[in-house]
């Protein structure tokens, strides 16, 4: 595929918005599709808005913008698809409706069409289970704000031709995305490592070691993420972030290491979604007054030095189960989520009997499952290896 490659995306919400925006940058014919009339315009209205204020700020010039725009075909009828050689579906996480774009849209494409979804959550065979022609179908998944954020997981299914893959993660490395590739399993890569970055920080809460603030300072100062992990749930949305934790679980047949809170729970029944409701963890709005942490050096390198440990052991695992590799699991963690540094590079600094060590330690103490360590990084202890 190349630039003359017509682009269909299914969903005009604010990621079929980014997709269709990136697609029409760099030079391709796009077709943004949505059943609603009314969303249709008020897409076209946030995308000339957005690129606009890139305008305003010397990022681009009016050229360019009326260029993109001109290339953004905005259509109700999924017809309009017939020339279409990807489409990327993002409609919501529902599997029957997007199990029903697919079906319709592949009646109407040609035979080569690539067909992706942009899921998060869903099994890429699930999905494609109602295809005639699976072997053309992957996952193509972009983080949010898809302009913005450099990372796209790309996802093949049991059924999906090599050639597929390879064509899909090329036309997405040339829209100067960072590309991984990702085994079908529940939260592919950056969704399943990051877990432990949330269910270890409200763990620590719960059991009292720290509040909140103090938690989030510690992660940030000590141990240089850009946000905390209570800062970021709320900003995510709790609905959102339990969500993904909850359905990562029940796909994992509920390993313990992916444990839901009811901390988070009970922020959720409440209706505490975080900034959009305007109480999570923080109190939101103009006289808003929140605690202030506890800047404690020990106590704060104690809490990063188990959460940092949990992920290095996710990480591994995602490594150990050939979900991806070593190199595409850090640069995941890095350009997704935009951590301080790769994990597992991470583990090598630290050093992996020292990181063994502390979640060997947990594990004795709690005797829980959770805290079991990954069989890849008791083996490169053993044997004197590093990840690098």
């Amino acid at each position: 595929m190349d630039q003359d490659t017509v682009v269909g995306v299914v969903g005009a919400g604010t990621m079929g918005q980014g997709i269709a925006q990136i697609a029409s940058t760099f030079g391709h014919q796009v077709y943004l599709y949505d059943a609603y009339p009314d969303q249709l315009g008020s897409a076209k209205h946030a995308l000339r808005k957005i690129l606009q204020r890139q305008v305003e700020k010397d990022r681009m010039s009016q050229e360019e913008v009326d260029g993109i725009m001109d290339r953004i075909h905005f259509v109700d009828d999924l017809t309009d698809f017939d020339e279409c050689g990807l489409v990327i579906e993002a409609v919501i996480e529902d599997l029957e409706t997007k199990q029903d774009v697919f079906q319709r849209v592949e009646g109407i494409v040609s035979h080569d069409c690539i067909l992706a979804t942009n899921t998060s959550s869903l099994s890429i065979a699930s999905i494609s289970s109602a295809l005639k022609k699976p072997k053309r179908f992957l996952g193509i998944h972009f983080f949010n704000p898809a302009p913005i954020m450099p990372l796209v997981e790309i996802v093949p299914g049991i059924g999906t031709m090599e050639e597929t893959t390879e064509s899909a993660r090329d036309l997405v490395d040339d829209w100067s995305k960072t590309t991984v590739l990702a085994k079908d399993t529940p939260g592919f890569i950056v969704n399943r490592v990051a877990r432990p970055f949330y269910s270890e920080a409200i763990r620590q809460y719960e059991e009292g070691v720290a509040d909140v603030p103090t938690i989030d300072w510690a992660m940030k100062e000590i141990g240089e993420f850009k946000m905390g992990p209570f800062e970021l749930m709320d900003f995510i949305g709790h609905d959102v972030n339990y969500k993904v934790t909850e359905t990562v679980f029940e796909e994992f047949f509920y390993d313990p290491r992916f444990k839901p809170s009811f901390t988070q729970k009970r922020m959720v029944e409440a209706g505490y979604l975080g900034k959009k409701s305007g109480k999570g963890f923080y109190e939101y709005g103009d006289e808003a007054e929140n605690p202030e942490p506890t800047k404690d050096e020990e106590l704060g390198q104690k809490i990063v030095n188990r959460i940092v440990a949990m992920l290095i052991n996710e990480a591994a695992d995602a490594v150990f189960m050939n979900v991806a590799t070593v190199k595409d699991v850090d640069l995941a963690m890095t350009k997704g989520v935009n951590y301080p540094k790769g994990l597992l590079k991470w583990a090598d600094d630290i050093g992996l009997q020292e990181v063994l060590d502390r979640i060997s330690r947990l594990q004795t103490e709690y005797r829980e499952d959770r805290y079991r360590p990954n069989p890849l990084l008791k083996r490169k202890v053993r044997n004197n290896e590093t990840f690098y």
